[in-house]
């Protein structure tokens, strides 16, 4: 019978386990989960899961049934310790041991954690699993200021319900705009306004210097000397990809672990998938790392794909999402390299997209609170359509005609 063993229990994984199921497997399947929980889905834990009233079932990615229905083993609440890839031999914390004809990495990331003085207090918290979010929620209850590190997108979506529950939420962000690595300067505007009007404090171009307290943190203290009261800290400072087995298993790895096209990795009976991959990009002709739900899902039904024997290479255009207040930011493709930045809208309006061009090719977009126009902008992305900054203005323009 033929075993596929999956190390990791997140989107990419249970996506990995349904495309090979869709697909007829017939061999046996382990998902192999370092948490106790049930497989979920993580967006939501910076969003509305913090909320009262929401359910925690509801991450759940697939119900208990659909493991048993299927003949999946779930091999929950343990660690994959190694991989011995020339016995295809798996140890797991305890000392277990399982074999794999097949082995499916989707490890996904971790948290970046900070070493600054005083970062061992209680009340500071990072937001990357479950646990740490049934934990966050619980302490929002009783905290009257909030102080997050880390002007990202976890940041600022955790800043956006802790306002809209009545905390006193203060932002540091070392860079000089707000997710300054994913968004144009004109979106970095918009949203730090948007937070401002909702009494959110953002100071940028500041860096931490240490967490002031005793047994738990009372204050934050700046690089330039600011000092924060607060009883809650978020540290939202970015994620690693779990590529350490990998690694020591002898499977190439740089900034994640190398995979082709489709899936493979410098071991021919392994592959991986999600956010843990370092992946080629041919519409883009470069090599990325992508921590999107998108990227889990697609890139997992490849690995699936190739496995069963069906070569299809993965080439998808990237896509990203925030959910903010009730703004919804929608991103698709890479703006890096653009030569005209186009804006279809207007920022008083609260709904507008930038078009990035690079030789008059739409390369990418950015959208807020347009999600129609948006789904057939990742299309013409996609189709790397040429357009004319007129066109593009004209909001009497179908887009959907320049997909004929």
């Amino acid at each position: 019978m033929n075993e596929i063993v999956v190390i990791g229990s997140g989107q990419a994984a249970v996506q990995a386990v349904m495309s090979l199921k869709r697909n007829e497997f017939s061999g046996s399947i382990k998902i192999i989960g370092e948490e106790d929980h049930l497989p979920y889905q993580r967006p939501p834990l910076s969003k509305d899961f913090l909320l009262e009233g929401y359910k925690p079932e509801r991450v759940s990615l697939k119900k208990i049934e659909f493991y048993e229905e299927n003949g999946v083993d779930l091999i929950l609440g343990k660690r994959a310790e190694s991989i011995d890839a020339s016995l295809k031999e798996i140890v797991l914390s305890g000392e277990i041991k399982i074999n794999y004809d097949q082995l499916i990495l989707a490890t996904g990331s971790r948290v970046r954690k900070l070493n600054v003085p005083g970062s061992d207090k209680k009340g500071l918290y990072y937001l990357r699993d479950l646990d740490d979010a049934n934990a966050l929620k619980q302490r929002l209850k009783k905290s009257k200021q909030m102080v997050i590190v880390g002007a990202g997108y976890i940041g600022l979506e955790v800043a956006s319900v802790a306002a809209s529950l009545g905390v006193e939420v203060t932002v540091i962000e070392m860079a000089n705009r707000v997710m300054n690595r994913t968004v144009d300067p004109v979106i970095s505007s918009y949203y730090q306004k948007l937070h401002e009007s909702h009494g959110v404090k953002i100071h940028l171009d500041n860096g931490l210097k240490e967490f002031e307290g005793d047994d738990s943190v009372t204050a934050v203290l700046c690089s330039d000397g600011l000092r924060l009261e607060a009883n809650l800290v978020v540290i939202g400072a970015g994620v690693l990809p779990n590529q350490e087995i990998a690694m020591e298993a002898g499977l190439e790895c740089n900034n994640g672990i190398m995979v082709n096209e489709y899936g493979e990795t410098s071991n021919e009976h392994v592959y991986a998938c999600g956010d843990c991959t370092n992946h080629p990009n041919k519409g883009l002709n470069t090599r990325l790392r992508l921590e999107s739900v998108h990227n889990a899902m697609e890139q997992s039904k490849t690995v699936a794909s190739t496995i069963m024997g069906n070569r299809e290479p993965y080439d998808q255009v990237p896509w990203f999402w925030s959910d903010q207040y009730d703004h919804k930011l929608q991103l698709v493709g890479i703006s890096g390299e653009h030569d005209e930045v186009i804006m279809r809208g207007s920022e008083s309006e609260q709904k507008f997209l930038l078009f990035y061009l690079k030789n008059s090719v739409l390369i990418a977009v950015n959208a807020i609170n347009s999600s129609k126009e948006f789904l057939i902008c990742r299309k013409l992305v996609a189709n790397k359509v040429k357009i004319s900054s007129d066109v593009i203005k004209d909001q009497s323009v179908n887009l959907n005609d320049l997909l004929l």
